[in-house]
């Protein structure tokens, strides 16, 4: 490969690290949906608007040559850090503090992997600049053993056990957050020590929260905590990942497991001993950002210091099988009751952000197979699985969605539920039998976020599920979303001119009430999206219940199609699939990768 053709570490440093700090944007909400950010709305913090392709091949090349000679690792954090404040990318802090921060693991990656500079500019400019495509398509092997006779799934008789499982995620606790800071700053997270006082046009950070680029105060997610302690009993808890806030290009390894340590023993504390909860890794847990090497990585570059403490702080809620696992690639699998195993996988590993997958993005860490040999002992046993995980399947890189999505058909009699986050979003997304895509056998449960980022109410979810019982489907039956109204909950003073010293957490709704569903099987959700094509009130219900309550316009024309398209695309060339229907280029399938991490 010719010395212009490579892209330079600088090159790879200047695209990844910024693909790294994708942060969740919103686009005006009569345009749609938070995925299609990168369309016709400029991401938070970062003004991606003023790097063209010209200009993107241009930096690259002129990068490559000056730093072909000589890779300094201090000459490349100071003229990307010089490109970044120049390009308006971020603040002049931020950029020297996340080229600063993601330096070295971008230099131990970019040891083992290169790219072309046309394909870098199409990840970061669009697919009119180059083409992007540096992961090899792979497939995942299946056991010989013929896939049994599907059985749909039957509504349990009245009466019937069902258990009641707390689920939580995108908690987002940030540590700096003060009230009557500014919520309308110049930084991509707001409502902190350094955002500055608000000026007459600008609003402060409330007491419990803000609606804004604004993360949650400790004392809000502690009283989440209080309140769902008072509204069980659980019989277990999904807890999907993301806990540290959206500070990215500040964070340290110190930073990260003292905020995991927190957030799991104040969990502990208010659940009590006797309630398991079985965890997920989210891409914000590492520092960098979505830095997840796999295990071939060893030494200080390893995910070893986060695996670890995540185990040990884990310990009272996980056998210690699951705990080698988790030690060894971040996932796991436990038997939660007899005939009821969930498997947690670690998304991170589908992840186009995680850089560490340039280097060999083919099943990391071998999650897949194994994946395929629990479900197969399952299978054998008689078991159901609920999958949980941070991301989405349908926002994972081609080849992984592929693989995931096959795997899910030829276990479907198998895997009865799965459940993740990371859009902060309240939402789902539909998967078919692969030979004619229309018959739905599984929903993915995307869960909407504890955070307000960005401007939404704080929320968790229970879902109720077919219990323990013979022959019980172990699916999801229905669910509640309940919220924290920030409007009341700063402005009912508890005291004169005082925000409300106990703020109520109210039901927003209950799935099956809303929407006059029996159950949440996948023939439900289906019809349920053929109810918002035909009935666009029931369509804007969803939309307003998508966004926990606090919404100001309607969607409308594309945006309900774009979203439809989202609500089936349970793999990610479907959302492919999607944008061509819709015209856009691409732009959708790409951005929904880089949105809300």
């Amino acid at each position: 490969m010719g010395p212009l053709m490579r892209l330079s570490s600088l090159g790879l440093i200047t695209c990844f690290l910024l693909l790294g700090f994708s942060l969740p944007a919103r686009v005006p909400q009569q345009t749609g949906v938070v995925f299609l950010e990168g369309i016709d709305s400029p991401r938070v913090g970062f003004n991606w608007k003023n790097v063209t392709c010209p200009l993107c091949k241009a930096l690259f090349t002129i990068l490559d040559i000056a730093l072909l000679s000589e890779v300094n690792e201090e000459r490349v954090a100071q003229v990307v850090g010089e490109a970044c404040i120049r390009l308006h990318l971020a603040d002049e802090q931020v950029c020297r503090q996340i080229t600063e921060l993601f330096r070295d693991d971008f230099i131990r990656a970019l040891q083992q992997s290169l790219l072309w500079p046309s394909e870098a500019c199409a990840l970061l400019v669009g697919s009119s600049c180059g083409k992007f495509d540096i992961y090899a398509p792979w497939n995942i092997t299946l056991p010989k053993d013929p896939k049994p006779p599907v059985k749909p799934p039957s509504p349990p008789k009245p009466g019937s056990p069902q258990n009641r499982v707390l689920f939580l995620t995108d908690i987002h606790w940030d540590k700096e957050y003060e009230v009557g800071s500014s919520a309308d700053c110049k930084d991509p997270l707001c409502c902190r020590k350094d955002s500055g006082s608000p000026s007459w046009r600008r609003r402060e950070a409330g007491y419990w929260g803000t609606y804004s680029k604004c993360d949650l105060p400790l004392r809000t997610v502690e009283n989440l905590l209080e309140n769902v302690a008072k509204a069980g009993p659980w019989d277990w808890v999904y807890w999907t990942g993301d806990i540290p806030a959206h500070n990215v290009w500040s964070q340290t390894r110190k930073q990260q497991l003292s905020e995991l340590t927190v957030i799991t023993r104040l969990i502990h504390k208010h659940l009590g001993p006797n309630v398991t909860v079985y965890p997920a890794v989210g891409n914000h847990e590492s520092t960098p950002v979505n830095s997840f090497p796999p295990p071939f990585v060893h030494g200080n570059r390893s995910s070893s210091w986060l695996y670890d403490t995540m185990a040990k702080e884990w310990t009272p809620w996980l056998p210690e099988q699951a705990l080698k696992t988790l030690r060894y690639g971040g996932f796991y699998t436990a038997e939660v009751q007899p005939g009821l195993r969930v498997v947690s996988l670690n998304m991170n590993f589908c992840a186009r952000e995680n850089f560490w997958l340039m280097v060999n993005s083919t099943d990391p860490a071998n999650q897949l197979q194994w994946l395929v040999h629990i479900l197969q002992a399952s299978e054998d046993k008689g078991e159901k699985v609920h999958i949980i995980g941070h991301i989405p399947p349908g926002l994972c890189l081609g080849s992984w969605s592929w693989n995931y999505y096959h795997i899910l058909n030829r276990y479907e009699s198998t895997i009865s539920g799965q459940f993740f986050g990371h859009t902060h979003l309240d939402e789902f997304q539909m998967f078919f039998d692969e030979e004619t895509m229309s018959r739905p056998l599984g929903v993915a449960f995307i869960a909407p976020s504890v955070t307000t980022y960005v401007n939404l109410n704080p929320g968790y979810r229970v879902y109720y599920v077919d219990g323990n019982y013979q022959g019980s489907s172990r699916f999801v039956l229905d669910h509640e979303t309940y919220i924290l109204n920030l409007t009341e909950a700063n402005h009912s003073p508890g005291e004169p001119g005082g925000p409300q010293q106990d703020p109520k957490w109210t039901l927003l709704y209950r799935a099956t009430q809303a929407y006059g569903l029996t159950t949440l099987f996948p023939s439900d959700c289906n019809g349920l999206m053929q109810t918002f094509l035909k009935e666009d009130q029931v369509f804007q219900k969803f939309w307003y219940l998508r966004h926990k309550g606090h919404v100001s316009e309607p969607c409308k024309e594309t945006c309900k199609t774009t979203m439809l398209c989202f609500l089936r695309s349970g793999r990610y060339d479907e959302l492919e699939q999607c944008d061509l229907l819709n015209g856009f280029g691409g732009n959708l399938a790409r951005a929904a990768r880089k949105t809300l991490c």
